[in-house]
């Protein structure tokens, strides 16, 4: 009898813990596979940025976080708060453009404050055939009035400014800029009792240098990450800089070669509208062209800027302060295979001017430039001058910086490194910390 009752309680038991026992097994199970379809590195969470459906590039929905970096931005002063404030602005020109072609490509013009080159490339993009059908967005560095007038005054497209509220530029007496105490040039921080971290060839930072970098990297995350017209799209973004002629057919080349990129050429990641060599005209032949990313009229979707983004880490650590230089030395190697940018045999952009970003900022050491850029635009300019039936030419041979490079230096304070990581998170990041 006892046994009997025994061999109940037992069976009872295994009644009510089964249903259990599957639930925990389920649970195992999911989580398994959800880990197994998603392998991360020890210490790095990845995290969805975007809803289901909103973009549809698998690879772009996720983002590559450091679960032990805390983000901490500097505290902001009164004009960068205001501008701040600017950048949630709709574009202007809505009235005259109220309607943004379906297959367009959102053009970023980044600017400083070299005015007089801002005017030739402003009125260089104004005769380019279909720049009313895109967004153009102009991101400054820091607030300049007349660069501002420059940009206010644009009438030939949407257009929508942006200002980098955490430039060196708008903070005169505190970090970024210039704080009390900090360290300047080759000073011993233990003989003049002044902070801050030398660079690998001993120099301490200057906020004018490193404010390029800074800028490129807030604009970036911004575009792709915070601003309300961009966090969403899913095409591809052509960036260019105030020292950059845009040649009538740009807007319509460009299209071109994103269109063309996938079947022709898919392992190049990005399009260019110039050779990486700035002097070179390009060769003029009847095929496309492969080779190197170059900082002339350059464009990528945000697949690529999903793998940029997960070497912020990298980006932010190596010791120079240009941010071109830094993608080829640091970033793009670590892809692990030749990144290449396709463009046409013939230029649809070019460098102008002898004023260095840096030089055009100053107080007293302010380069002046009052040359006109010119360029004799021939007619097979004035149009798209590729065709689809051309074959790609692939430049292996990669000149200029590349891995292994240590960098020009400029970049060796932790202060500029933990505020470069920090723009990598703010968007993803809501306890962000300022202080």
């Amino acid at each position: 009898m006892a046994l009997h009752r025994r061999n109940r309680m037992k069976d009872s038991w295994f009644r009510r813990a089964c249903p259990l026992v599957l639930v925990i097994v389920s649970a195992v199970l999911v989580i398994i596979f959800f880990l197994r379809s998603r392998v991360v590195p020890h210490g790095v969470q990845i995290s969805p940025s975007y809803k289901k459906g909103e973009n549809p590039a698998s690879e772009a929905e996720f983002v590559v976080l450091d679960s032990n970096f805390k983000p901490k931005l500097p505290k902001q002063n009164e004009v960068s708060l205001s501008l701040e404030q600017r950048n949630r602005l709709p574009p202007r020109n809505l009235d005259r453009f109220p309607n943004l072609a379906k297959d367009h490509i959102t053009i970023v013009l980044y600017v400083h404050n070299r005015p007089q080159y801002l005017q030739v490339v402003v009125k260089s993009l104004s005769q380019v055939e279909g720049i009313g059908e895109t967004l153009l967005i102009v991101s400054h560095d820091g607030y300049f009035s007349e660069m501002d007038e420059i940009i206010r005054s644009i009438k030939f497209c949407q257009v929508k400014q942006i200002f980098a509220p955490y430039s060196p530029h708008l903070f005169t007496d505190s970090f970024p800029g210039v704080s009390p105490g900090d360290c300047r040039d080759k000073d011993d921080p233990l003989e003049k009792k002044c902070k801050g971290n030398k660079d690998q060839y001993g120099n301490h930072r200057s906020p004018k240098i490193v404010s390029l970098k800074h800028h490129w990297w807030w604009m970036m995350n911004t575009i792709w990450d915070g601003l309300k017209e961009t966090k969403r799209f899913a095409g591809h973004i052509l960036f260019i800089e105030e020292d950059h002629y845009i040649f009538p057919n740009a807007y319509r080349t460009i299209q071109l070669l994103t269109e063309l990129k996938p079947r022709k050429c898919p392992e190049c990641c990005a399009v260019n509208l110039a050779p990486s060599d700035v002097n070179s005209k390009g060769e003029g032949w009847a095929s496309l062209m492969a080779e190197k990313v170059g900082n002339i009229g350059y464009a990528f979707n945000r697949t690529i800027w999903r793998k940029i983004h997960a070497k912020a880490k990298e980006f932010c650590s190596f010791d120079e302060y240009n941010w071109d230089i830094t993608m080829w030395a640091t970033v793009y190697p670590s892809f692990g295979s030749p990144v290449y940018s396709l463009r046409g045999p013939r230029r649809s952009a070019a460098h102008f001017g002898k004023c260095g970003l840096h030089q055009g900022q100053g107080l007293s050491t302010v380069c002046v430039d009052n040359s006109n850029a010119s360029f004799n635009i021939d007619e097979i300019d004035r149009i798209p001058n590729i065709k689809s039936d051309w074959p790609v030419h692939i430049i292996r041979k990669q000149s200029g910086y590349q891995a292994g490079f240590k960098g020009w230096g400029g970049w060796g304070d932790e202060r500029d490194r933990e505020l470069c990581l920090s723009f990598a998170y703010m968007y993803h990041v809501k306890e962000a910390s300022s202080g």
